[in-house]
């Protein structure tokens, strides 16, 4: 008992040392770090950022609204749950996330994954629910309880990348190759296109996941075909061309006017008013959106009840949503020149989901087409996500009910039109196969094991595919370089000392390439001797395969002096123990055939390491040297004066 009380005391002393030097200034960088809107704010620059940020944040708006809408519907719940994920995740992002570019809000991927547990628990042939009506929504409790669904995986997904936030995780992005996020976001959209098909053709598909779900569903299309709706169809095309080509006069003439033509928004409204007018849902069976309920709702908790059934939809979420957004973030900080902290970004999307999800919002995530929105317009900061959480805003309170009439066709060509910059991500193809062919294979890897299960699956794949390529890789890579003398130092040539080398080392040394380290080494070191006549060569083997019984002197002849390598180790970022010993038994095996090994530009530990695993470079034998120059003009001293090139001058060390 009492020897605990000294450690008791001791830490307690220790803590109230840390807490008691916390000084106002700790504290003040603490909430700059943590509120980054508090740093950048009061610096804002009203003349010459304002008016890009309103034009910015009016264009992004409307894409809010029109996407917002769209992807609820992809997440199976009602439209009115997009406005809610529109409003408060861009309006929290603002507040503490870093990236002055970032569009967040709804995203298909994060969609898609959501609707894989909503129609699981709660399908649409469910008999565990009634027709019955909430007051403040005017919603049945089969809305509810599929907004609950995905509210929980909201929430779960914001618990996993706040978790991360407070293990510091954020450098875990440096796992996140960009063929990696290229094609998982691909085949994402590929899938996404795919949950359209029913809409823009307008067919009832029953829902189909699972493995090869996406070719099961073109299966049930063309089994079908003469199921499709005609009207809805003829409209989708209509909407395609005309979102597809105002979308491509934007971008032909963006350098030309200062704004983009809100054709999302004017589609929105033309569709709506001609739905009306033609009563097309009665007369031509054209799906419409339906009622809206007007404000935003009272905060409710997520089911709790529902987390442990939702634990991979929202893995999925936390970890495809986050490596979406912190892409997009890096591209906006190179292009801005900006800083952004992959930790922070953590945070600030860990409350984007927390809290969103108390407001019945569905997942939520950086979405590229509004990101590159705000590229185009010449957005400034932050301020434009503001004022589009305004305009959203007012339409959940004074224009959601004349959206009743919106087609759901026309939601679908919006929805596959917004996927465009993921679409013709293809063309990478080209680029990687010009500059590195694994590269290549990584992509196209990636991308077919997304689209044959889904997009959490193929990030993983991914990731453990690339990394396995890269250790295969670098246990090929190529770790020596001889050095030639007679271009690097001139005060020693091959034609005066050719029973010296110098091999540079410019690879890690760790139990991956050890071996293959061992082998490279001994292979140079035979075909050197065999050049400089120093030893016989023996049926084209290596130096050191000596047959059983046959003793190493059987090979050796009459040399013409003493053989030297110089193994620069500058050029090694790390090793491991079995590095070292690598080191070590070539040092030995090398000196068993009268050949010196010199180590030039060791690190303080790799010399001890390498003392300490029995190299017999003490004192007597100093082999050690802080640079290969230092190395060579020891050499010639060495070579000069007729002495023993064994036991060098410890002070050129």
């Amino acid at each position: 008992m009492t020897s605990k009380k000294p450690c008791r005391k001791s830490y307690l002393c220790l803590l109230w040392k840390r807490v008691s030097t916390i000084t106002l200034a700790d504290v003040r960088r603490w909430w700059l770090r943590r509120i980054p809107i508090l740093e950048w704010g009061p610096r804002y620059k009203l003349r010459e950022n304002i008016l890009p940020d309103i034009i910015s944040g009016m264009m992004l708006g409307v894409q809010q609204v029109a996407q917002g809408l769209a992807f609820a519907v992809m997440s199976s719940v009602h439209p009115v749950f997009g406005l809610y994920g529109s409003f408060f995740p861009p309006l929290l992002y603002a507040i503490f996330g870093m990236s002055r570019h970032v569009a967040m809000g709804t995203f298909a991927i994060t969609s898609l994954i959501s609707c894989a547990a909503v129609e699981r628990l709660v399908p649409l042939n469910s008999s565990n629910v009634t027709n019955s009506s909430l007051n403040d929504l005017g919603l049945s409790d089969f809305e509810m309880q599929r907004i609950g669904v995905a509210a929980a995986v909201t929430f779960l997904g914001g618990v996993i990348q706040m978790s991360m936030f407070l293990l510091n995780l954020g450098c875990t992005t440096i796992l996140l190759s960009e063929p990696v996020v290229s094609a998982m976001t691909t085949g994402a959209a590929t899938h996404v296109v795919t949950s359209q098909v029913k809409f823009l053709l307008g067919m009832k598909i029953p829902y189909i996941s699972g493995p090869l779900g996406m070719f099961y569903i073109y299966i049930y299309i063309f089994k079908n075909i003469k199921l499709v709706h005609i009207g809805a169809l003829l409209l989708s095309i209509l909407s395609l061309v005309v979102l597809i080509l105002t979308k491509e006069l934007n971008e032909k003439f963006k350098s030309k006017i200062r704004f983009v033509i809100p054709i999302d928004l004017t589609l929105i409204i033309s569709t709506s008013l001609a739905c009306y007018f033609a009563d097309m849902p009665n007369t031509h069976e054209i799906d419409v959106v339906g009622h809206i309920p007007i404000g935003i709702p009272i905060p409710q908790a997520p089911p709790m009840d529902t987390l442990q059934h939702v634990v991979v939809e929202a893995f999925g979420v936390a970890l495809v949503g986050y490596a979406v957004s912190i892409f997009l973030a890096y591209n906006s900080s190179k292009k801005f020149r900006y800083p952004v902290c992959e930790n922070q970004e953590l945070f600030a999307h860990g409350l984007s989901n927390i809290i969103p999800s108390f407001f019945f919002c569905i997942p939520n995530s950086g979405a590229p087409a509004r990101s590159f929105l705000l590229y185009g317009i010449g957005s400034k900061t932050q301020v434009a996500c503001l004022i589009s959480c305004m305009l959203v805003l007012l339409v959940i309170y004074f224009v959601a009910p004349l959206l009743y009439w919106l087609p759901m066709c026309v939601l679908a060509a919006i929805i596959v039109v917004g996927l465009k910059g993921m679409l013709i991500q293809f063309r990478d193809l080209k680029k990687y196969w010009n500059v590195d062919k694994y590269d290549w294979v990584i992509w196209i890897c990636t991308y077919l094991v997304t689209i044959c299960f889904a997009a959490n699956v193929g990030l993983l794949f991914g990731v453990v595919f690339s990394i396995a390529v890269g250790v295969l890789r670098l246990t090929r890579a190529k770790i020596l370089h001889v050095v030639y003398m007679h271009e690097e130092y001139n005060t020693v040539t091959e034609d005066t000392y050719p029973e010296l080398k110098i091999v540079s080392i410019g690879a890690p040394l760790f139990f991956l390439n050890a071996k293959k380290f061992h082998t490279e080494i001994l292979a140079m070191n035979h075909t050197f001797i065999t050049r400089t006549g120093s030893y016989m060569q023996k049926a084209g083997a290596l130096l050191m395969e000596v047959p059983a019984g046959v003793s190493k002197g059987t090979f050796q002849c009459e040399r013409h002096g003493k053989m030297t390598w110089i193994l620069d180790c500058s050029g090694i970022p790390f090793l491991d123990y079995a590095g070292v010993l690598t080191l070590t038994q070539i040092s030995q095996d090398l000196r068993e055939y009268d050949t010196n090994v010199l180590f030039s530009g060791c690190s303080a530990s790799l010399v001890k390491a390498l003392m300490y695993c029995g190299t017999n470079c003490g004192p007597k034998h100093e082999h050690f040297f802080s640079t290969v120059r230092k190395t060579v003009d020891a050499l010639k001293r060495k070579t000069c004066s007729g002495s023993s090139l064994e036991i060098l001058d410890s002070s050129d060390a």
